[in-house]
């Protein structure tokens, strides 16, 4: 029967498993793939982004970027473009729900056994999906696959323990990160990249110009230059949040924006209230436009 056996999310560097799919499967041949999964996710950083182990009833499919990375246990005869538009599924869900902080901080395995439930979500419907949907993401991937088609391993090679190097596959390792597209700019979303740029720039030139006089006549206006180039900084890092995606953007903004009006407070005398409260509002808008353009929709059931 062609179908995904088991699914996994574990750390690159390591092979720590984050989180899995709860297994039912108890026959001596799948025990023993699964052996095998976790001998070659403890070398995972040794091989290109894709990859597939061969067996002659079951095969091990994996997908890596960055920090993380997706496995597989398939039937043989199970689609290798499936497996990997099930695989990418699965790696944009969990980039979705969890930043690159609490993944490298992780110590203990399946730190993050809540997700779980959506790998069995996932999981349940590729195996139950049809194939008389829209193939756009089948496409992508089919194309992908062609342009860069995955490592190919023998399942008894995976047995390899303890980091050791597979001589016919060591190399360079290739990258390919994965594109998280973004909702597309809106006019009002320029119009905030437009005045946080004037912002960040009147807060250079004054920021510039303060630290001029403070060191040559009046060291205790260090802190009024301060207040000017951390809004700067912050300026800078508001543009690159709205344009693009970073884990734990609500708690950068937020972060971004207190640090703008704890500065802007500060710099009162030095500013009037209605150059502060422009500042503000600026910074406000930036932040609004940042938590409101978000992930596009990934094509729903990856064309399968």
């Amino acid at each position: 029967m062609s179908m995904i056996f088991f699914a996994c999310v574990v750390r690159v560097r390591d092979g720590l498993p984050l989180s899995a799919s709860t297994d039912f499967h108890f026959n001596q041949g799948f025990l023993e793939c699964r052996k095998r999964l976790k001998a070659l996710s403890s070398i995972l950083a040794q091989y290109p982004s894709r990859g597939t182990a061969k067996g002659r009833d079951l095969s091990i499919h994996f997908l890596s970027s960055g920090d993380i990375a997706c496995m597989a246990i398939c039937s043989s005869n199970f689609s290798t473009i499936m497996a990997f538009c099930f695989l990418e599924e699965l790696q944009w869900e969990f980039a979705a729900s969890y930043d690159t902080t609490s993944i490298g901080l992780a110590s203990r395995p399946y730190a993050f056994l809540e997700f779980d439930n959506v790998i069995q979500k996932v999981k349940c419907h590729f195996n139950g999906a049809g194939g008389s949907q829209t193939k756009a993401n089948w496409e992508k991937v089919e194309e992908e696959l062609k342009f860069q088609p995955p490592v190919q391993l023998k399942l008894e090679d995976t047995e390899l323990m303890n980091g050791l190097t597979n001589g016919g596959h060591a190399g360079v390792h290739v990258e390919v990160v994965p594109t998280y597209r973004m909702q597309p700019v809106t006019p009002l979303g320029i119009l905030s990249l437009v005045l946080n740029i004037m912002c960040g720039a009147l807060n250079l030139i004054r920021g510039v110009h303060l630290a001029e006089h403070s060191f040559q006549e009046d060291h205790e206006g260090i802190g009024n230059v301060i207040a000017f180039f951390l809004p700067f900084l912050a300026c800078v890092f508001q543009c690159y949040l709205y344009l693009f995606y970073s884990s734990g953007r609500k708690l950068k903004t937020f972060v971004l924006l207190s640090s703008v009006c704890l500065c802007n407070f500060y710099l009162y005398g030095l500013r009037n209230l209605w150059q502060i409260a422009f500042h503000i509002g600026v910074a406000s808008l930036s932040s609004y436009q940042i938590l409101t353009r978000q992930l596009m929709e990934k094509q729903p059931d990856c064309g399968v």
